[in-house]
């Protein structure tokens, strides 16, 4: 899973353990709203259509969503789309946050 992720895993769920991992160690420095609405997008994934779900950013800083053995693929597929769409302003927001801070651009801490 973690190779998807040149950029980097930003987070990541499992229904069969009822586990959410947040990358502290390289995205801590995002608001605490933020890793809150992740948690909550993972987790009410996991607890829909099982499996794992996983978030991470590409080489070029686009957010990546994967997701491993769900128990309705057909479900899982349909609820990632309508969880990119919903959330498409924090999904923009990480992309431009992971181009900044990770990218060829600098930032002032402010910005975050």
């Amino acid at each position: 899973m973690a190779d998807r992720y040149e950029g980097g895993i930003l987070c990541a769920a499992n229904s069969a353990n009822m586990l959410f991992y947040f990358n502290e160690e390289k995205y801590g420095i995002l608001p605490e709203e933020v890793k809150k609405e992740l948690k909550i997008l993972c987790v009410l994934y996991c607890s829909d259509v099982g499996g794992i779900i996983s978030m991470g950013f590409s080489e070029d800083h686009r957010l990546m969503i994967s997701t491993i053995e769900p128990i309705d693929e057909i479900g899982a597929e349909l609820k990632i789309e309508k969880m990119r769409r919903d959330n498409e302003e924090l999904f923009s927001m990480l992309e431009e946050f992971s181009r900044k801070f990770f990218g060829e651009e600098t930032f002032e801490e402010d910005e975050i």
